[in-house]
């Protein structure tokens, strides 16, 4: 219990480091009663925008305290939190890379745009079919045509360079499933959805953040079902791991559909 605690708490931290301060205030001071008499004042000086710090103490402190908690369990773990405003982020195991199982669908579907984008046209009636079943429901089938639309595990290599990943290792033949990935390659895959400077244009990035935010309910567990206004793609797979028969869950999952992108 007292382990649990200390997750708990470690986690809250982080939550509060990463976001207290990103809200930029400015004070004004109260207006002055216009009148035929009036005393010069000097207004307070406006406060200037914080900038939210994580120091190297309150990293390791956080680390140690997962280190902690997963002591004696069985599994491994690896966890990448950025930000979005401010960049400040945080990663444990980053040397983890894992089976993408479904959420290598919000990939496929960003290729698919990425090569629409290129031909300079938009997706069609039946492309966008399978993107929404794809990601609303996770449709193996229509992620298994969506992979050979795009060129299959070299054309989604392709379009991985192109929005800045460097851990994911497509899938072989047919496998989508079988990409591996690192939750730091995740992270760079929502900042594809979330950032002005992203090689896909602002209509894609709606897009895709429309359909995940829009998942059948019984796609909702993890992110999505902890809470309300996050945009998630789920996916979960039955392996043979070095500790034995398990299941392998992945997620990936932008910021609340009111702050961005």
């Amino acid at each position: 219990m007292r382990r649990a605690v200390l997750l708990a708490c470690a986690v809250l931290a982080a939550t509060a480091i990463l976001v207290a301060g990103s809200t930029a205030f400015v004070y004004e001071p109260p207006r002055v009663p216009t009148t035929t008499a009036t005393t010069a004042t000097t207004p307070a000086p406006r406060r200037h925008p914080t900038t939210p710090t994580f120091t190297r103490p309150q990293r390791e402190e956080l680390t140690r305290a997962l280190r902690r908690y997963l002591d004696g369990r069985s599994g491994d773990l690896s966890i990448s939190v950025r930000e979005a405003s401010t960049g400040l982020s945080y990663s444990y195991g980053e040397s983890l890379r894992t089976a993408t199982a479904s959420i290598v669908k919000v990939d496929i579907v960003m290729a698919l745009l990425l090569r629409a984008q290129h031909e300079r046209r938009a997706l069609t009636s039946m492309e966008k079919a399978l993107a929404e079943r794809a990601i609303k429901v996770s449709d193996n089938d229509a992620a298994s045509e969506l992979w050979r639309s795009i060129g299959g595990a070299h054309g989604l290599a392709s379009a991985n360079r192109t929005l800045g990943l460097r851990d994911t290792e497509p899938g072989p033949g047919g496998s989508w499933g079988s990409t591996t990935t690192s939750a730091a390659d995740q992270i760079r895959l929502l900042t594809a959805l979330t950032s002005a400077g992203s090689p896909l244009s602002s209509a894609g990035r709606r897009y895709v953040r429309h359909l995940m935010g829009d998942v059948a309910p019984e796609q909702a567990w993890g992110v999505s079902a902890a809470g309300t206004g996050a945009e998630v793609k789920n996916g979960w797979l039955p392996r043979e791991g070095t500790a034995g028969p398990g299941r392998s869950t992945a997620s990936a999952s932008s910021a609340p559909r009111a702050a961005p992108s």
